[in-house]
C-alpha cells in the first residue's frame, strides 16, 4: 500500500536564491553573527545554530563581519578571537564602540587561553568560550545572553 510521505509539506514556501550566506530556519530564534575563518569550523558551527533555530549570517573574517553587522543588525556576534585582517577582540572594540551595536552580546571563541587583560572593560566580550566549543555550552551562552539583553 503506497501512503502519503508524512515529511512532504504540501504549503511549503519556495526558497529564493538572495543573500548565500544566510540561512533562515522555519521559526528563528534570533539572528547570530558567526565569524570563523576556519571554513570547516565555521560550517559545524553554523549547523549548531541553525539546528538551534537561529538564522546565521557568516563572515570569514573581522573586516567581513563589520560589513556585514552593519548591514544586517544580527542579535548577537560568535567570533574566533584569531583571524586575518581584523581579529575577533578589534571587532569586539569596533562594535562597542559603535553607537547602534555597543549593547550587542559578543562571545569570543579561542583556542589559546584568554589575554585581555590589557582590554579597557567596555572593549571585551561578554562570554568567552574556549575551543573546541561544545554545542550546548555555545547555544546556552547565546540563550542566556538574548534573554539578558531583552
Amino acid at each position: 500500500m503506497i501512503t502519503p510521505n508524512e515529511n512532504s509539506r504540501s504549503n511549503s514556501q519556495p526558497i529564493s536564491p538572495q543573500t548565500p550566506a544566510v540561512t533562515q530556519p522555519r521559526s528563528t530564534r534570533g539572528t547570530i553573527l558567526l565569524v570563523e575563518d576556519d571554513r570547516s569550523i565555521r560550517r559545524y558551527l553554523e549547523v549548531i545554530l541553525q539546528r538551534a533555530g537561529y538564522t546565521v549570517i557568516s563572515a570569514g573574517d573581522g573586516l567581513e563581519a563589520m560589513k556585514a553587522a552593519l548591514s544586517n543588525m544580527p542579535d548577537a556576534v560568535v567570533t574566533d578571537a584569531i583571524m586575518p585582517h581584523l581579529n575577533g577582540y578589534e571587532l569586539c572594540r569596533f562594535l562597542r564602540r559603535h553607537p547602534k551595536m555597543s549593547q550587542l552580546p559578543v562571545i569570543l571563541l579561542s583556542g589559546i587561553e584568554r589575554a585581555d587583560s590589557s582590554q579597557e572593560e567596555s572593549d571585551r566580550a561578554d562570554v568567552y568560550l574556549s575551543k573546541p566549543v561544545r554545542p550546548e555550552e555555545l547555544t546556552g551562552s547565546i540563550a542566556r545572553l538574548l534573554l539578558k539583553a531583552a
